[in-house]
């Protein structure tokens, strides 16, 4: 590949995009791109170890509303962020633009396609975002993680190229220090919220593990939470003898991963990807508000190929009791678990990148 050549990134303003975005910033600087970040304010806060790509901040705006009114303001926007893009592309213009979902990624690729700069976008989740499905029909190519994507319409079927999850390759490469076994050992269970953090975790959680620990259900938790309930779960655990260890946003999870044998997560689908890469079962909670539904497809997706469980938010306290009873009394079922993710693996992700990027240099 060109050491000349040069790659735009355009990435959305949550983690979900961020870092699939930052992994194939990182992939492809080491090929010898000059890669740089396009984002807005939400996505620039997941940046800080990304610093040294080049990284241009540009507005974006929910441009799909349901009120006229808030339509026409966020169509003005929207045509100012398009205005802007095409200033920003005539100034630096790319050999090519990764579009990685989210609005952010919106106004760039569009500006992509009026100047004619080829652009390819990424899809992980599987059921097609609402910037995607607008990109699609000028896209070259839609990368996905699954084959099984919804929301496609049968002329453009063309444009899928099935990669894989665009994940850390620490992630692809990590392997897990955990042993589950007796009958009476200690269950390590990490609690992970995704970028936003789960508020409903931290809130609905600490009791269904007070159960557990009352009925002799031996157990440590590692919970992700927002910083403004750093002091009432540390109370709370504390004041009932609870093994714990509390954290906030963190964009580096290895450290986490070595010694779990349980999570407990939404239903991202980086997330979901990391979690099976890694080997660690895990239960997962939807977000129900997630647009179209789409982490509720994600978790049935890996709860029918035996990858986890699911459990849906409303069930919580009814169901998560009685599963995690249920592993602690027969650990094989977390081995039967990572048995199977461990035929489940994404290592070809960035071969199968540059192979189809080939295609376009």
């Amino acid at each position: 590949m060109s050491d000349k050549s040069k790659v735009i990134i355009a990435i959305g303003g949550t983690g979900g995009h961020v870092f699939p975005g930052c992994s194939l910033a990182s992939h492809l600087a080491e090929k010898n791109f000059y890669v740089r970040i396009i984002t807005d304010k939400r996505g620039y806060k997941y940046l800080e170890k990304f610093k040294h790509f080049e990284i241009s901040i540009l507005p974006s705006y929910s441009i799909f509303k349901k009120n006229i009114f808030l339509s026409i303001i966020s169509l003005i926007f929207l045509f100012t962020s398009i205005l802007r893009s095409l200033i920003f592309l005539i100034l630096n213009r790319p050999s090519i633009i990764f579009g990685m979902g989210g609005y952010a990624s919106f106004p760039i690729c569009i500006a992509a396609s009026i100047l004619r700069i080829k652009f390819i976008i990424y899809e992980n989740n599987l059921v097609i975002g609402k910037a995607n499905k607008y990109l699609l029909p000028f896209a070259e190519k839609i990368f996905v993680s699954c084959k099984e994507l919804e929301g496609i319409s049968k002329k453009y079927q063309y444009k899928i190229v099935e990669i894989g999850n665009i994940i850390k390759k620490s992630i692809i490469n990590f392997s897990s220090n955990s042993t589950i076994k007796g009958k009476n050992r200690k269950i390590n269970i990490l609690i992970l919220g995704g970028s936003q953090a789960a508020k409903v975790f931290a809130e609905k959680l600490p009791k269904i593990f007070l159960k557990c620990i009352n009925q002799n259900i031996s157990l440590k938790i590692i919970q992700q939470c927002m910083p403004a309930q750093n002091e009432s779960l540390n109370s709370f655990y504390k004041n009932n003898n609870i093994d714990f260890e509390i954290f906030n946003f963190s964009d580096d999870l290895i450290k986490y991963f070595l010694h779990t044998d349980l999570a407990i997560t939404r239903s991202g689908s980086s997330m979901l990807a990391e979690l099976t890469n890694a080997n660690i079962p895990f239960i997962s909670v939807p977000l129900p508000s997630s647009a179209d539904n789409h982490q509720l497809k994600n978790a049935l997706f890996y709860n029918k190929k035996k990858l986890s469980y699911l459990i849906e938010e409303k069930d919580l306290n009814e169901s998560l009791f009685n599963q995690i009873k249920e592993i602690y009394e027969n650990k094989s079922l977390l081995v039967n678990i990572r048995q199977n993710q461990k035929q489940f693996s994404d290592k070809n992700v960035y071969d199968n990148i540059d192979r189809e990027i080939k295609n376009y240099l």
